[in-house]
């Protein structure tokens, strides 16, 4: 089985990265170390990095250009995902490695940021091309780009041809729709929307490009992709771990905010789209605006009855004792904060109609498995029922994390002289096909972004029907507070009644 990524054709082959300098606010932050300059590092290890490039970390701690570059080897050793460092690359990759000290709201940090930016341009050839990537809270976005522009770092698309620059920012987009509309605004009052790269780091994974190909390349596919075909979609995001040291943000946050919202709904709109007419980027996101646009809203007195929130309790993780989310760390005694969201929901489109798309995402569930299940109508009966034989639905499992890949469960007959049947797994697998692990996600966006290709961006009607959707739900919890938190015991799958939701249709959740 042979997986040709067209996206990845389109943008990797036939055009390559300009030169240009990324800029990473809050550099000195955990993003920037586990993922960011580890993923600059392999892109250069891979000759996917133009010739004429440069990063500046632009942050507040105290520290010279040496110190910068000693914390990101230190960071590569630990988190790269191609080891051991060669120290010849390195020593060409730290050259391009730069610290720039200010507070976000300075002036004169700007000024002196723009002044040694024209320096790299001069020294590296970048050519005035510039990357600022916003890996800071999001109440500094607009701080930061409207000094940007008052000191005249941000090309103006109407204007200037022969510069470009763009924003990349990190989610949360706003934490309700009336909040990302304003985020919005006050971006656009100094940037294009071309100029705005919301990254969510899952459509960078190999498995999520994949899946236009997978549906639209393989027409045994995609003529059952349809409601005369296919029974239900689940989608499914599992942590074993629970928040960690994120319990101040974890707080603010909550899992339907922090995964459903970006991660989850990405998902949904790839699995559902309609082809798009080209595989432009815009093409593209009409179509998954489209599917996230015909969401059936979630009446209010029935929210209950589709939505399902939980927090973990004390329990179990592999064998070890782990404590509940309410003694986590910079975690409130009484926290009403979901780790548990569940929930029902329907496409209200002609491929869709009548269709359930059920979507869970916990913490501390007993694995670590991202996936996207498809789960088809059952054969009619007529043969093998009348024998006493069970037989089970064929499922198409496409897994996001870990070892992505692709399985499709069929039935077959156990051999010998009975007939007793069994379902059986055919199974690919990135890793052990193509002989070397995909790369990270990051390294493709960040790869993107250098093109100028905004494919696997969130756009900005994406986001706000997202939050359209989501944000009625918000209310209703703010307005129904919780009464049996914590609802599920660390290292079990959820809270029951996200099991009845299911069960009460004669269906049943996937082990992944």
């Amino acid at each position: 089985m042979s997986f040709i990524n067209p996206l990845h054709e389109a943008s990797i082959v036939s055009k390559a990265p300009s030169p240009c300098v990324l800029v990473i606010f809050g550099a000195t932050g955990d993003l920037t170390a586990r993922r960011l300059v580890p993923a600059l590092y392999n892109l250069s290890l891979e000759k996917q990095l133009p010739g004429q490039f440069v990063c500046i970390g632009f942050a507040r701690r105290d520290k010279s250009h040496e110190d910068f570059r000693r914390e990101m080897r230190s960071a590569i050793e630990k988190f790269s995902r191609i080891k051991p460092v060669e120290d010849a690359l390195w020593k060409n990759f730290s050259e391009r490695l730069f610290y720039h000290r200010s507070e976000f709201d300075h002036d004169e940090g700007y000024e002196s940021l723009s002044a040694f930016l024209q320096q790299i341009d001069g020294k590296f050839g970048t050519k005035g091309n510039r990357i600022f990537y916003l890996s800071t809270q999001p109440s500094f976005f607009p701080l930061i780009v409207e000094k940007l522009h008052h000191h005249h770092l941000i090309a103006d698309v109407n204007k200037e041809k022969t510069r470009w620059t763009r924003v990349i920012i990190e989610k949360p987009f706003g934490r309700d729709l009336e909040s990302a509309i304003s985020l919005q605004q006050k971006m656009c009052q100094h940037l294009d929307e071309s100029q705005i790269y919301r990254i969510d780091h899952y459509l960078g994974k190999e498995t999520v490009q994949n899946l236009l190909v997978f549906r639209f390349a393989n027409s045994i596919f995609e003529s059952v992709w349809n409601n005369n075909h296919i029974d239900h979609v689940q989608i499914s995001v599992a942590e074993d771990l629970g928040v960690g040291t994120r319990g101040n943000f974890f707080e603010e946050a909550g899992m339907l905010r922090d995964i459903v919202q970006n991660h989850m709904m990405q998902l949904l709109s790839l699995t559902a789209m309609e082809p798009p007419i080209s595989l432009n980027a815009d093409d593209i996101r009409d179509e998954k605006t489209k599917v996230l646009e015909s969401i059936r809203p979630i009446k209010h007195e029935e929210m209950d009855k589709y939505v399902v929130r939980g927090q973990y309790d004390a329990g179990f993780i592999n064998g070890e004792q782990v404590v509940s989310y309410r003694d986590e760390d910079n975690v409130a005694k009484d926290s009403s904060v979901e780790t548990y969201v569940a929930m029902q929901l329907f496409i209200d489109n002609w491929r869709w109609s009548g269709i359930p798309f059920y979507l869970r995402a916990g913490k501390r569930l007993p694995k670590r498995a991202t996936e996207i299940a498809i789960t088809f109508k059952e054969a009619p009966g007529v043969f093998f029922q009348q024998e006493g034989h069970a037989y089970y639905s064929n499922v198409l499992a496409i897994r996001i994390q870990p070892n992505e890949g692709i399985s499709l469960k069929i039935n077959c007959k156990v051999p010998g002289l009975t007939s007793p049947i069994q379902p059986v797994k055919m199974d690919f697998r990135y890793g052990s096909y193509f002989g070397t692990m995909p790369p990270e996600a990051y390294e493709r966006l960040i790869c993107d972004s250098m093109i100028g290709d905004s494919t696997l961006f969130a756009r900005n009607d994406e986001v706000t029907a997202s939050w359209r959707f989501i944000t009625p739900i918000l209310q209703h919890w703010e307005e129904h507070k919780p009464s049996t938190f914590p609802n599920y015991q660390a290292g079990t799958w959820g809270p029951q009644s996200a099991d009845l939701m299911l069960t009460r249709e004669n269906r049943q959740w996937r082990l992944v």
